[in-house]
């Protein structure tokens, strides 16, 4: 009979109840912030975490898992007599992690070499519940007794759906982590010039620009609209970092869409260390993309 576990990161944002209830492995990535070193989700709330960026003299960078970490943890699944493991880890183009866990499956073969541990590497394209929502019903449909390749399946089809716009109030983070421009962001804070971004595929693009923090959320709902046109019966997420203006992006989509998100997330330190303290994201799914 098979044992599957289910392996993320710190990426992937999942609360820690759901993490429990779904019985999903998330290990913490090391973010550096004036010298010191966080382990995310071990020290500080999310809420704890953006306070910490907004009175910092730097911004944080932050560290691959490494593939020693991986195979250590790999170890524990063979040691523990687990057939299969489905590892899902932040977005490939957007970290060393992935390629991490490559390495640790080689890894993994001079540790164990009589192991037989299948492991279902997953790139998702994306960062935080938005491949965190579906990994969790995920671990809920194979709980259930569905397929594991079935589940896989529908993952990865989901996965080649989902977008983001992103609507930072601050730009700090954003030019340091190169989303934007340093002379864009110097021009947005000297002029309240405010970009709106997507996030497709791993790949981050300026959408439009607009004047002023009360145009920001307008802005996001008309380019959700035109990148979901033809699609029906969308759903959607909202991710924040606590800040007011997530209640009113709430208000706002539940007016134009006429239905309540799926959720509301608090982005993690990982994601919200490049998007900077001060963002909102919607995300929803879009069109399939070739």
């Amino acid at each position: 009979m098979s044992k599957i576990a289910i392996l993320t990161d710190s990426s992937c944002d999942i609360p820690q109840e759901l993490a429990e209830k779904y019985g999903i492995d998330i290990m913490g990535f090391h973010i550096l912030l004036d010298d010191e070193d966080i382990v995310e989700r071990e020290k500080y709330t999310p809420e704890e975490f953006y306070d910490k960026m907004r009175a910092a003299r730097g911004i944080p960078s932050t560290a691959a898992i490494t593939p020693i970490q991986f195979c250590e943890k790999y170890c524990q699944y063979v040691d523990e007599g687990y057939t299969d493991v489905i590892h899902v880890p932040i977005n490939r183009s957007g970290s060393s992690t992935y390629n991490n866990a490559v390495m640790a499956q080689g890894m993994l073969r001079e540790e164990r070499p009589e192991h037989h541990l299948n492991i279902h590497l997953l790139d998702p394209h994306t960062y935080s519940m938005v491949f965190g929502w579906y990994l969790c019903e995920m671990a809920r449909k194979l709980q259930n007794g569905a397929e594991l390749r079935h589940v896989i399946s529908e993952f990865e089809t989901q996965m080649n759906k989902m977008e983001i716009i992103l609507g930072p109030y601050s730009l700090k983070q954003m030019k340091k982590s190169g989303r934007i421009s340093a002379a864009a962001a110097v021009m947005g804070e000297l002029m309240g010039i405010r970009p709106i971004i997507t996030l497709i595929d791993g790949k981050t693009r300026v959408e439009s620009k607009v004047r002023g923090d009360d145009k920001v959320i307008p802005a996001m709902i008309d380019l959700c609209k035109k990148r979901t046109e033809g699609v029906e019966d969308f759903d959607y997420m909202i991710g924040h970092t606590s800040i007011p203006q997530a209640a009113e992006l709430e208000k706002a989509c539940r007016k134009a869409f006429g239905k309540a998100p799926l959720t509301t997330f608090n982005l993690g330190g990982v994601v919200s260390a490049n998007t900077g303290p001060d963002t909102l994201a919607l995300v929803y799914v879009g069109k399939a993309r070739d």
